[in-house]
C-alpha cells in the first residue's frame, strides 16, 4: 500500500493498519469456529441469524479498536436491535462522530452457520461520516481487500481496477436475498426477474462486504441488494470508488452512510443498470 507516511495518521498511528490488524485477527479466529459454533439465534427474520462467534468478533475488534483510539465512537451491528429501524436510529445517533469505526464482524453468517467458506469481517472508519478507510477481510481465501480515500484500492498488495464491460449483456452481476420477507425480498425478485434476462449471469453468495469488494477488484461488473446497512457497505463502497466504480441507492444518487438499498458497477454499465432496476421498482 505503499509507504507508511502515505496512510492516515492520528497521534502517530495509523488507521488503516489498526484497521487491517483487527479485521486479521478477528478473520483467523472466526475460521477456528467454523462448524464449531456452539449457539444459534434468529435476529429479525428467519433469514437473519447471529452467533455466539458474531459477538465474539465484534467484542475482539471493539476492544482492539478501542486500545489504540479509545475515544473514537463505534457502531457494530451486534450492538444494534434487530430490524431497519433500529439500525436507522443506531446510525443517526453515530453518524456525525468527528471518527467513527463501522464494523461487520461476519458478513455472512448464514453461510458460516452452515460451514459454506463465503463469508468476510468488514471495518470501516468514516471522518464526519465519509469513509476514510475500508478493510474487507476473507479468511477462507486469506485475501485482504483495503482501500484509503484517495489512494487506490488493494487486495493482496496489487491495485484494483474494476472490469471493463460496457453493457448489460456482457456483465456478470451479483445480488443478496433480503432477510426481510414483506417489502426488501418481493422487490429484490422483482428486479432478480428484470434483470436476468439481460445480463450474461446473475451470482447470489451471501456476502456484501465480498461482492462490493468483487466489484472492485473485477471479478463482477456490478452489484445491488436492498435493505442493507452501514456496516453492510461502508467498507466495500470505498473499494469500488478508489478501484474505479460507481456507487449509488437506485435514484442514482451518491453512496452516503444511510444508504440501504445499493447499486455499485464498474460504472460503464451503471446507467442501464439503474433503468433496468428502476423499471422493476415501479412495476412493483
Amino acid at each position: 500500500m505503499g509507504e507508511g507516511n502515505d496512510i492516515p495518521l492520528v497521534g502517530g498511528k495509523s488507521f488503516t493498519a489498526v484497521a487491517i490488524n483487527c479485521a486479521a485477527k478477528a478473520g483467523e479466529w472466526i475460521k477456528t469456529k467454523l462448524g464449531n459454533h456452539t449457539s444459534l439465534s434468529i435476529k429479525y427474520s428467519a433469514q437473519d441469524l447471529v452467533t455466539e462467534v458474531d459477538k465474539g468478533a465484534e467484542k475482539m475488534i471493539r476492544n482492539l479498536v478501542g486500545t489504540h483510539f479509545p475515544h473514537h465512537s463505534f457502531l457494530g451491528e451486534e450492538g444494534v436491535e434487530p430490524g431497519p429501524e433500529a439500525s436507522t436510529k443506531a446510525l443517526q445517533s453515530v453518524k456525525d462522530a468527528e471518527y467513527l469505526w463501522i464494523v461487520d464482524p461476519i458478513d455472512g453468517t448464514t453461510n458460516f452457520v452452515h460451514g459454506f467458506p463465503y463469508f468476510s469481517v468488514s471495518i470501516a472508519l468514516a471522518h464526519w461520516g465519509e469513509v476514510i478507510v475500508g478493510v474487507v477481510y476473507d479468511p477462507m481465501r486469506d485475501e485482504l481487500f483495503v482501500a484509503e480515500k484517495g489512494k487506490g484500492a488493494y487486495v493482496r498488495g496489487r491495485r484494483m481496477a474494476v472490469s471493463g464491460e460496457q453493457t448489460l449483456r456482457d456483465s456478470l452481476l451479483a445480488t443478496g436475498f433480503p432477510a426481510d420477507p414483506n417489502y426488501a425480498q418481493p422487490l429484490n425478485m422483482k428486479q432478480l426477474q428484470a434483470i436476468a434476462p439481460q445480463v450474461r449471469n446473475v451470482r447470489s453468495l451471501g456476502s456484501a462486504a465480498l461482492h462490493m469488494a468483487y466489484v472492485a477488484s473485477g471479478r463482477l461488473s456490478g452489484f445491488w441488494e436492498i435493505g442493507l446497512n452501514s456496516w453492510d457497505l461502508a467498507a466495500g463502497a470505498l473499494l469500488v470508488k478508489e478501484s474505479g466504480g460507481a456507487v449509488t441507492d437506485l435514484q442514482g444518487n451518491e453512496y452516503h452512510l444511510g444508504v440501504r438499498h445499493v447499486a455499485a458497477s464498474n460504472s460503464h454499465l451503471h446507467g442501464e443498470f439503474l433503468q433496468v432496476l428502476q423499471q422493476a421498482e415501479a412495476g412493483s
